[in-house]
């Protein structure tokens, strides 16, 4: 299998699309089918609509159904429309069945009923399994091609089933060793078989101390123990212990990357916004109720502003340094926020325990506060001469950096407990619950000292 850089993408594209174009099926199949599948779909893709139809002819669907799992999504919507429908069945029935669920679920329940009904029963039950699970946990992801083996099995009989079985299961590097009652009970690896002895039993070989998962088990939780253990693959049981699935390591990839998309649409308060494809106005309906909602936030900062407006009126130079202060608790906020959802992402919180990560940050935040009110008090000085303005403006940044880090770190712990995403706890949303805090202790501290200024 051929895997190619760049420039020779583009001669291969250009040769496959001169085969295509003269209707050379022999010479096509054994340049196309050479190639890595992503090279593959790479070069399929970039195809005109008349070139793709004579793929369609020139692959069978098995063969053509590993192009498809290597298209983006929208990409897999708009494909499979053009092809025929007795085709496009006899594609997904070849396909994983755990990749047929994420393509169905980019569309209508009507029309994902409509394609059940016509794909090979066996096929669709596995499909149907799949999709009666709740979204993003391990039964929604995993995949029922794997192979299984008896732990009285010998190390023989079990290679030589490899032999008939593996080219229609998702990875072969580990078998799952199951009862009379379908209970996982053991797991061999590739390795163990090939370095044992033909005569011996599977039981002999295999490893009793099986990590495995529910079918229940959200997907990050999943993502975090393939991450831990290096598994290629992870088990999935159900209630009552049965061996139900698989989850393989390049489904958490896919998984890993969509979390991170989703907690990056939640920081930047553009959840859904993210994707360039989206158009415009589609972006713009998405972003609007958070842009809102933080509008009204600045409302009640301009009101904490108004609130001091006679101190303002005596020492007018005070207005100069709001933009520090609140550009400054901003990103200090946000950075704890950063830890903080990592934290609980990782698993760090939980390992490591809450008032850890908390006296951390809060000692972060008294030292950035302590380091900023020195290096900022300085400044004022020389360049206005005014001791006490030095004194209020250094004091509210260290007070206002020190609470900041707090803040960011324990809004995502309190959502976190309430069972919704800690990336909820936006960046634009922490900087402006701290802009309203340190204008607060800002005007506070140098109201009070009014008559010394």
């Amino acid at each position: 299998m051929v895997k190619l850089n760049e420039q020779k993408r583009m001669t291969y594209a250009k040769q496959i699309y001169d085969l295509l174009k003269s209707g050379d099926v022999e010479q096509f199949r054994e340049w196309f089918l050479a190639l890595h599948p992503t090279d593959q779909a790479d070069i399929f893709i970039e195809l005109a609509i008349e070139a793709r139809q004579k793929v369609y002819q020139f692959l069978s669907p098995n063969e053509f159904a590993e192009v498809f799992e290597g298209l983006e999504k929208k990409e897999q919507m708009y494909v499979f429309k053009e092809l025929d429908p007795t085709y496009g069945s006899a594609m997904l029935n070849d396909m994983y069945a755990d990749d047929v669920v994420t393509f169905l679920s980019f569309l209508s329940e009507k029309e994902v009923t409509a394609i059940l009904d016509s794909m090979e029963e066996s096929e669709a039950s596995e499909v149907r399994e799949l999709l009666s699970y709740e979204p993003e946990t391990a039964g929604a992801i995993m995949t029922k091609e794997f192979i299984r083996v008896s732990a009285v099995e010998t190390v023989a009989e079990v290679i030589g089933r490899l032999r008939k079985e593996a080219p229609d299961a998702e990875t072969i590097y580990y078998l799952y060793v199951v009862d009379e009652r379908e209970k996982l009970v053991g797991v061999v690896s590739l390795r163990d078989l090939i370095t044992s002895e033909e005569t011996d039993l599977v039981q002999d070989v295999m490893s009793r101390e099986v990590v495995s998962v529910s079918a229940k088990t959200d997907q990050e939780d999943v993502a975090r123990l393939i991450k831990k253990y290096d598994f290629l693959a992870a088990p999935v049981i159900s209630s009552e212990g049965k061996l139900v699935g698989i989850v393989t390591v390049d489904d958490i990839i896919d998984i890993l990357e969509e979390e991170a998309t989703e907690d990056l649409g939640e920081f930047s308060a553009s959840k859904g916004a993210t994707d360039v494809d989206v158009s415009s106005f589609q972006a713009a309906k998405k972003r609007a109720p958070w842009i809102i909602l933080l509008m009204f936030f600045g409302l009640i900062t301009a009101e904490v502003i108004g609130q001091f407006e006679e101190t303002l009126e005596a020492i007018v130079l005070l207005a100069a340094f709001i933009p520090l202060l609140m550009d400054s608790a901003g990103n200090t906020g946000t950075q704890s926020l950063a830890v903080a959802v990592r934290g609980l992402a990782l698993g760090t919180v939980e390992r490591d325990g809450v008032w850890k990560m908390l006296k951390r940050e809060l000692g972060t935040g008294l030292m950035l506060g302590f380091i900023c009110m020195l290096v900022i008090a300085g400044i004022v000085t020389v360049m206005h001469g005014n001791m006490m303005l030095a004194f209020i403006v250094g004091i509210s940044i260290f007070l206002t950096l020190s609470i900041a880090t707090i803040v960011g770190t324990i809004v995502p712990l309190i959502i976190n407990k309430m069972k919704l995403d800690p990336a909820i706890a936006s960046g634009p949303f922490i900087t402006t619950v701290n802009d309203i805090l340190g204008l607060l202790i800002y005007f506070s501290i140098a109201t009070a000292l009014l008559e010394y200024l």
